[in-house]
Parts: C-alpha cells; structure tokens; sequence
C-alpha cells in the first residue's frame, strides 16, 4: 500500500512535476473552451460545416451522457466514484514509466476538467457535434477529447509494446 507521504516524495520529483504541468495545461486548455462556448453559444447552436456544429448541451451523465439521471444521491454517488477513480489515476500515474505518465496525465487533466464541471456547475458543458446528414454521434467537449486520446495511447501501448 503507498502511503501518502510516498506519494508527496513522488511528486516532488522533476519527471513528475513535469507531468503536473500536462494535466494543469489540459486542465486549461478546457475551462478555456467551455468558458467561451458558454459565453457566446450559450442558447443557439453555431453551424461550422456539413460534418460539425457548436451546440452547448449540459450532461448530467458521465461519458456520452450515459447514467444520466434525475436523482442527486446517484448524482453524488458518481461524482464519488469518479474522484476516486481520478486519485487511483495519478497514484498509478506517479508510479508509471514515462510514456505511462504523459498518457495518465492527458487522462487526469480531462477527467479534472469535467469533474470541476459536475461539482461548480452539476452537470459538464458538452458541445461538439459531429454528424454526417442526420446521424450525430454523441456530443462532447475538449476534456473528451483529451481523456479518449490519453487511454488509446494507453491501449495501443499494450497491444505494440511487450513489457520487459
């Protein structure tokens, strides 16, 4: 069991003080986007082009607004789950080789971005729209996009790369 003063040596650390810059600049990078999407298209959708809209819709779910429900102690029991899974996040990320620790970090700064989401606003601002003609797939946000890129690094490591 790591203890918690490990996990503040770890921390310290140059390669893991590196890596808290990823997830604050993650972290940033989509309060940035959700703050300016929910300043100008806060009740109209912005067409881009045939394939992509701005459309600023709140998601009281988690990823692709699945378990979405109306009842705050299911609310507050995800929410839960979800900070824990983000502690277990950065504990495997302190202790991961350097690939491991860019990719938990693209992870943990997407997943800190929304879950700051759940807690300020109770829902997370999701507002990409791709479709092609009247097929739309699930609409999303930036820390969407970072939390999906971190875990197919993750997966394409473990299919490519045999451990030692």
């Amino acid at each position: 069991m790591i203890t918690f003063k490990e996990i503040k040596n770890e921390i310290s650390k140059k390669e893991n003080f590196n890596f808290l810059i990823i997830i604050l600049f993650i972290f940033s990078i989509d309060r940035y986007s959700k703050i300016k999407i929910m300043n100008n298209f806060s009740d109209t959708s912005f067409y881009i082009n045939d394939f992509l809209n701005f459309d600023l819709l709140w998601n009281i779910g988690i990823g692709f607004g699945l378990l979405s429900s109306n009842s705050s102690i299911f609310y507050n029991l995800i929410s839960t789950i979800i900070a824990f899974v983000i502690v277990f996040l950065i504990i495997i990320g302190i202790k991961s080789d350097k690939f491991d620790k860019i990719a938990f970090s693209v992870i943990i700064g997407g997943a800190l971005g929304n879950f700051y989401d759940r807690i300020y606003f109770k829902a997370v601002p999701d507002f990409i729209d791709l479709h092609y003609k009247d097929f739309h797939w699930f609409t999303f946000n930036i820390a969407d996009i970072f939390i999906t890129i971190g875990v197919l690094c993750l997966i394409t490591k473990g299919f490519f790369v045999k451990d030692k």
